[in-house]
C-alpha cells in the first residue's frame, strides 16, 4: 500500500476522529506515481459513506443505515485558493483508486452492457480507451477524444474511477472459466424490491470527484469511447459534504439525520487488509489479487414516515442519540466514540439499546466478525407519484468476499433490524474489481491477459 498521495489530498481535510472511514494511500508527484501507504487525512470518511448509522455495525444492508458503518471522510476548513479543484488522485497505485481515499462531494455510479458479439478483443479495446482517458481525466487534463469542454476550468478535483465487472461479462467476454466465484448472485433478501433495470451490468464504474461538473463529464467521456461496443444500462448521481462545508472536522449525516460512519474499518487494524483485499489461495483466481468484490444497493429511505417518529424513538430504532451520536446510556458529552455496552439496563431492567436496534443487529459482534468497507452516497431524484421523495443512500460495501461479508449481514438485517421498517432496497449490484492498471497497461489487463 502506499502512503503519501500527497498531491490526492485535499487542502481543506485535517484528521479527524479516529472513527472515520478509510481512504487510502496517496503519493505526491505525477499521474501514475505508485501509491505506498496512507496519510492521516487519507483515513478520513466524509458524510453519507454508508447507510449504516449504529456503531460497530459491520456492513449496511436491509437496515443499511448506520451511521457506524460508512466510509466518508470529515469536511474541513474551507480551502483557499482553488485548492480544492487543484487536489489529484494518481491513476495508478497498488489498488484501484475510489476504494480506500476519501470520499468526494459528488458521485457518478453507472453500469454498461456489453454490444452482441464484441467479445474479449472488443472488451480489450475498451478497457484501454478508458483507461487513457481516465489516466488523463484525473490528472486534470482534457480527454484526447469526446471531450465536451464541460469541465475545461475546472482542475481534477479529486477525481476517481473506479471499474468493476459484472456476472454476464465473463461468458459474454469468453472468459467463463476465469468467473470469480464470489460473484455469484445474492440471495433474495426479506423486503427485497429489486428492479433490474438499474442494477446489475456487465461493466461498472464509480465516478467521484468534488464538483458535479467533473464527474458528469468523465461519464460523457467514458459513454462516448464506449459507443458501439457498450451502451449504458443505468446510472444513479450521489452527494456527500463538500469539504469545507463545516467549520472543524466532523463525521457526516445521511438524509435521516443521523451521524454516520462511526465504525467503519480502518486500514492499520488488524485484518484490514483481508476484509476489503483478494488475495491469491482458495477459491480466488488469481487476477483478482489486489483487488475487491462491490457490493451496490440503492436504498429508499422512507423520510415521510421516519420524520413523523419523535425524536426519541428514532433513537432507539438506531442505538444512538441523534444529536451527537453516543450510544444509548453513553454519558453527556461521551461522543459517538464513547464505546457501546449492548448489555446495560435501564431502571426496568430493559435493554438500553433495544434488541432490534440497528447497532446491536449490524455489529460484527452480532455477525460472526462480518465487515466490509463502506463508502455510500446519498440521493435525492424528486418525489414517487405518490408524492413522497425518492431519496435515500447510494451504498457501496468493498469486501474480499461478498458471501462472507455482504450476505450473512443482510440476512440478519432484513430479518431483525428495527430501521429496515424505513428502507427499500429498491436495485442492487454485485461486481468484481480488479487491481489498479500495470504500469503502461491498462485496467483489467490482469483478467484479459493474466
Amino acid at each position: 500500500m502506499t502512503t503519501e498521495r500527497a498531491s490526492t489530498e485535499r487542502a481543506s481535510a485535517e484528521p479527524g476522529p479516529a472513527e472515520q472511514t478509510a481512504a487510502g494511500p496517496t503519493t505526491a508527484g505525477p499521474t501514475g506515481a505508485d501509491r505506498t501507504g496512507f496519510t492521516r487525512r487519507a483515513l478520513l470518511g466524509t458524510a453519507g459513506a454508508g447507510l449504516l448509522v449504529g456503531a460497530g455495525a459491520g456492513v449496511a444492508g436491509a437496515g443499511a443505515l448506520d451511521r457506524d458503518d460508512r466510509t466518508g471522510p470529515a469536511a474541513g476548513p474551507a480551502p483557499a485558493g482553488g485548492a480544492l479543484g487543484a487536489a489529484r488522485v494518481p491513476f495508478r497505485g497498488e489498488h484501484q483508486a475510489g476504494i480506500l481515499e476519501p470520499q468526494q462531494a459528488r458521485v457518478q455510479l453507472a453500469a454498461f452492457d456489453l454490444a452482441e458479439g464484441v467479445g474479449r478483443d472488443g472488451l480489450r479495446a475498451l478497457l484501454q480507451r478508458w483507461t487513457k482517458a481516465a489516466e488523463r481525466l484525473t490528472a486534470g487534463e482534457p480527454a484526447e477524444e469526446f471531450d465536451n469542454q464541460v469541465a475545461l476550468d475546472a482542475g481534477p478535483c479529486s477525481l476517481t474511477l473506479t471499474l468493476g465487472f459484472g456476472a454476464a461479462l465473463f461468458d459474454k467476454a469468453g472468459l467463463a472459466d476465469r468467473r470469480p466465484p464470489g460473484l455469484e448472485p445474492l440471495p433474495a433478501f426479506p423486503g427485497d424490491a429489486l428492479d433490474p433495470a438499474r442494477g446489475d451490468g456487465d461493466l461498472f464504474v464509480q465516478i467521484g470527484a468534488d464538483d458535479a461538473l467533473v464527474t458528469v463529464h468523465a461519464l460523457r467521456v467514458l459513454q462516448r469511447l464506449a459507443t458501439g461496443t457498450a451502451a449504458l444500462r443505468w446510472q444513479s448521481a450521489g452527494f456527500a459534504r463538500t469539504p469545507g462545508a463545516t467549520a472543524r472536522p466532523v463525521t457526516g449525516r445521511n438524509l435521516m439525520g443521523q451521524i454516520d460512519g462511526t465504525n467503519n474499518p480502518k486500514p492499520g487494524q488488524d485484518g484490514f487488509a483481508a476484509t476489503v483485499f483478494c488475495t491469491t489461495g482458495g477459491d480466488q483466481p488469481g487476477w483478482l489479487a489486489g483487488g475487491s468484490y462491490l457490493v451496490f444497493r440503492r436504498i429508499r429511505m422512507l423520510l415521510d414516515h421516519w420524520e413523523a417518529l419523535p425524536v426519541d424513538r428514532q433513537e432507539r430504532v438506531i442505538g444512538r442519540r441523534k444529536a451527537d451520536g453516543a450510544p444509548l446510556g453513553a454519558p453527556a458529552g461521551a461522543g459517538e466514540h464513547a464505546p457501546v455496552d449492548l448489555s446495560a439496563q435501564g431502571p426496568d431492567g430493559t435493554l438500553t439499546i433495544p434488541a432490534d436496534a440497528h447497532i446491536r443487529v449490524a455489529a460484527p459482534a452480532a455477525n460472526g466478525g462480518a465487515a466490509m468497507l463502506r463508502r455510500g452516497f446519498s440521493y435525492h431524484d424528486g418525489l414517487l407519484p405518490d408524492g413522497s421523495p425518492d431519496a435515500g443512500l447510494l451504498f457501496l460495501a468493498f469486501q474480499s468476499d461478498p458471501r462472507k461479508g455482504f450476505t450473512p449481514v443482510q440476512r440478519k438485517l432484513s430479518r431483525g433490524d428495527g430501521l429496515s421498517r424505513f428502507l427499500r432496497h429498491e436495485a442492487g449490484g454485485v461486481y468484481a474489481l480488479p487491481p489498479a492498471a500495470p504500469t503502461g497497461g491498462y485496467l483489467g489487463q490482469q483478467l484479459l491477459e493474466g
